[in-house]
């Protein structure tokens, strides 16, 4: 990352980003939270992690911003790189304690029978949990084909992860009350759209876009795909939750 090819105006831009997403996580966690006694006490456990997952995304915002900010100098309408290395590690540090508890609460709301919870939690989340530790030393690596070797050992996981989602969720969405399968589709479906976005920026430096427009477009992307993944995604499952809760007379005020 050739932090010394931004401008001004994108350093200012992706800071932006950063501050609007530690804004929209940490509203996120208080509306998810306060949000729990509109369900029934079976789908609580859901909503909370959902508020979990945006509680550490705003942590973890937080730190990036602060790294972000001490790793240039503002030097009139320039800037500068203090030496200070911008901290790429807190993002895999969130994903490795966010991306698993995801598939986890999609699958809690679900309210599956428990043997089933257990064993597509238990594959689910330590896929996405291998899927994040095999894309870090690529995403810190130097050499182009050590980076490319990584990326497609991730793959493995995330492959299986959305065939899971798209495919090995049918029976049990199909068993779902009518209400609400629209929107658990939904849900898998955006989970799989937003992820999309991750594995393809991870080529871009193998494709040749470097430089401060590929830091920008890198880390805005990223930042739009974690909010849609974590705070529309739990506004989702909050939403399922409450439909649910209705249908079985099970709303607590």
């Amino acid at each position: 990352m050739d932090l010394a090819s931004l401008s001004l105006g994108q350093y200012t831009f992706v800071q932006n980003a950063f501050s609007f997403g530690l804004a929209v996580m940490a509203a996120a966690t208080l509306f998810l939270w306060f949000s729990r006694s509109h369900v029934a006490p079976a789908y609580r456990m859901a909503v909370t992690i959902s508020g979990l997952v945006t509680a550490i995304a705003a942590y973890h915002y937080l730190q990036i911003m602060l790294s972000w900010e001490a790793a240039f100098s503002v030097v009139g309408s320039s800037i500068e790189v203090t030496g200070s290395p911008f901290n790429q590690a807190y993002r895999y540090v969130d994903w490795l304690l966010t991306v698993p508890l995801l598939l986890i609460e999609l699958i809690l709301v679900m309210r599956l029978a428990r043997d089933e919870t257990i064993s597509k939690s238990v594959w689910l989340g330590g896929a996405a949990a291998l899927m994040i530790i095999l894309g870090y030393p690529g995403e810190v690596a130097e050499a182009s084909g050590t980076r490319f070797t990584f990326w497609v050992l991730s793959m493995i996981p995330f492959i299986y992860i959305v065939y899971q989602l798209v495919v090995g969720l049918k029976g049990s969405i199909s068993n779902q009350p009518e209400n609400v399968r629209g929107l658990i589709n939904g849900a898998a479906t955006l989970v799989v759209i937003s992820w999309l976005f991750y594995p393809i920026v991870f080529l871009f430096p193998l494709i040749g876009f470097t430089g401060g427009a590929a830091i920008t477009a890198v880390e805005v992307g990223y930042t739009i795909a974690d909010i849609v993944a974590k705070a529309v995604f739990g506004i989702l499952i909050l939403a399922i939750a409450i439909r649910k809760s209705e249908a079985e007379g099970n709303t607590q005020a």
